[in-house]
């Protein structure tokens, strides 16, 4: 045996090291899209060398790091098996993947890790198998980089040269990612509003790696602080169409977590209406108000940037599509209805009955113009649905807020609730779900849907109270965005739909949430006014009459050309619905308008 090794050493060298070498990154690239999905069945050949070319640069350069080829395998090997669980969850959690702005959500992640239910499906299950398998055959491999007294400087150094090479050759192959070129060469899909087909078509690894390029945010052309003011200038008076009110009204905004109606997803049927005093008002049966659908620009999650949206007037269309302002560009205080009402002599609260740190509201929230903020702590020993605190209980501290406030002093309340957060599978003692669909025996979607009963009637019980206080009120409720695809592809399926091949118009649908604005006084009553988050608070200042700043004005006649403006899709006054980026020539302004309010001197 010993003469067979020495005889045939550099044999067993080759296999024991080149081999491994090459192909145990193919390995690691395959093991890691198969969390997911079939890179064979939605990759092309040439973008999987692509993604194999990363991880053999990837290996390389942890070699020259590292100086053992052993543990240069088994980093790669651990690394992608961690982060590719990891990938595996956040998809499940939200239906979306890790994208690089996600490193600002962390502590927000951490924060709510316990809420979900962490399981395995068989092909998961078998991917880790295979991670571990090939970390245990790592080990046979003896490559290093040895240094002698004679070779010590020289040896130090090719492994500095090896480094700075092999991270050149990353960050090269990183740049070329994000040129039009290359997309076109390869037939690369680069479609940021749908990141889970995108990771699917061009690798996870590649695909956040040409989501990098949107990290940052580029002035839009032919800005100028002199272009703001030519853009504002024809809004700088009070506008003279708008019917001003004598006195201001209370104003309470409503953005409840995951409310929305799947009915707009196709047709089903249930035991009883699941949102009934909701589907009253959107068909106009409930006297003074106006209603419809209100797009976002988010799926899911990222309730925070719906939340921008609708307090900034400001698009994330002109954001890197997954980005979240709150946490990477919201580091001065900037306009927004909060200010501006604070300016109108508003009291301005902002409350959530949920940890304070997350999507660093209690960062934002003073920088909004908010004076006052409510987190959990503030709710004392309140009603509980499932393991969180009720819309309920947050319309009773609302009320308890409003009798507790100065006389004559109106005042703004932006409630985020947190009752309907996933996950909707889970059981409770305190949860007897009691809707029921038919011909359908998904939980998550009954879970889902009785929760929004609950929703519904505690709506109907704010609105009740406030019709009856002498105050004007105006109360705005609204979804922050639909729930994942493991709760609305049972209403896919009953209409014979496949998830992973919608229309144009699915796709456009699974970001529609209800909302109305409800007065306790005369409203001419509107239905079918579809909006946009970000046109949203300047639609409640024309309804309630209060007068509105020059950008609130500039919105509000926008919307009249542009209803819906989302990172997703634009629609004009025609009905027309097109590809947001397909107009961004024409919308220039208003990204100038935007880019000026957050990045702009002051």
């Amino acid at each position: 045996m010993k003469n067979f090794i020495s005889k045939h050493h550099k044999i067993i060298w080759c296999i024991r090291n080149l081999i491994p070498m090459l192909l145990f990154p193919v390995a690691n690239f395959y093991l890691f899209e198969w969390y997911t999905h079939n890179p064979w069945e939605s990759m092309k050949v040439p973008i999987q060398f692509l993604n194999i070319y990363l991880f053999e640069v990837l290996m390389i350069l942890f070699f020259f790091l590292f100086g053992r080829l052993k543990w240069s395998l088994r980093l790669q090997s651990v690394f992608f098996m961690f982060v590719g669980l990891a990938n595996y969850y956040v998809l499940s959690f939200r239906s979306a993947p890790i994208m690089p702005w996600d490193i600002y959500s962390v502590k927000t992640a951490l924060s709510v890790a316990g809420d979900f239910k962490y399981t395995l499906n068989r092909q998961a299950i078998i991917v880790l198998i295979g991670f571990v398998l090939l970390i245990i055959a790592e080990s046979v491999v003896n490559l290093e980089l040895k240094s002698t007294d004679k070779w010590k400087k020289r040896f130090w150094g090719i492994r500095i040269v090896g480094t700075v090479l092999f991270f050149a050759l990353l960050c090269s192959f990183t740049n070329m990612l994000h040129q039009e070129s290359t997309i076109s060469k390869y037939g690369m899909y680069d479609k940021l509003f749908t990141p889970t087909v995108m990771s699917k078509r061009d690798g996870t690894a590649v695909a956040f790696l040409m989501e990098l390029q949107y990290i940052s945010v580029d002035k839009p052309a032919n800005y100028s602080a002199s272009a703001v003011s030519e853009i504002l200038a024809p809004y700088s008076e009070p506008d003279k169409t708008q019917t001003v009110s004598e006195k201001l009204p209370n104003i309470i905004v409503i953005m409840n977590e995951a409310f929305s109606d799947p009915a707009v997803l196709g047709s089903f049927e249930t035991n009883e209406d699941y949102m009934p005093y909701v589907h009253s008002i959107l068909n106009g049966e409930i006297p003074n108000t106006i209603s419809g659908y209100l797009n976002v620009s988010v799926l899911g999650g990222n309730t925070a940037n719906t939340e921008f949206e609708f307090l900034t007037g400001n698009t994330m269309a002109f954001l890197p599509h997954g980005s979240v302002a709150y946490q990477q560009y919201l580091k001065r205080e900037i306009p927004s209805l909060a200010s501006h009402l604070k300016a109108l002599g508003y009291q301005t609260i902002a409350t959530h009955p949920y940890n304070s740190t997350g999507w660093d509201r209690n960062k934002v929230y003073p920088l909004l113009g908010f004076d006052e903020m409510y987190f959990i702590k503030d709710y004392k020993n309140p009603e509980r649905i499932r393991k969180y605190v009720s819309d309920r209980a947050c319309y009773d501290k609302i009320i308890d807020m409003y009798e507790s406030k100065p006389d004559g002093t109106p005042f703004f309340v932006f409630n985020v609730t947190m009752q309907n957060h996933s996950s909707y599978t889970e059981e409770f003692d305190n949860f007897s779900p009691d809707i029921k669909v038919t011909d359908s025996k998904s939980k998550a979607l009954n879970n889902y849907l009785s929760l929004m009963k609950i929703s519904d009637n505690s709506i109907k019980y704010l609105t009740d109270y406030f019709s009856r206080v002498p105050e004007d009120t105006v109360i705005v409720f609204f979804g922050d965005h639909q729930p994942t695809n493991s709760v609305v592809s049972n209403v896919w399926k009953l209409n014979g739909k496949n998830g992973n091949e919608l229309s144009v118009e699915d796709e456009a649908n699974r970001y529609k949430v209800p909302y109305f604005i409800w007065c306790n006084y005369a409203l001419e009553t509107k239905a079918d006014a579809e909006t946009s988050a970000n046109f949203l608070a300047s639609n409640i200042l024309a309804a309630a009459g209060i007068p509105m700043t020059a950008y609130e004005q500039y919105l509000h006649k926008l919307s009249e050309n542009y209803p819906v403006i989302t990172s997703i899709r634009t629609e004009n006054s025609t009905g027309k619905s097109t590809d947001t980026k397909n107009v961004m020539g024409e919308l220039n302004n208003y990204a100038i308008l935007q880019y000026d309010c957050i990045f702009g001197k002051r």
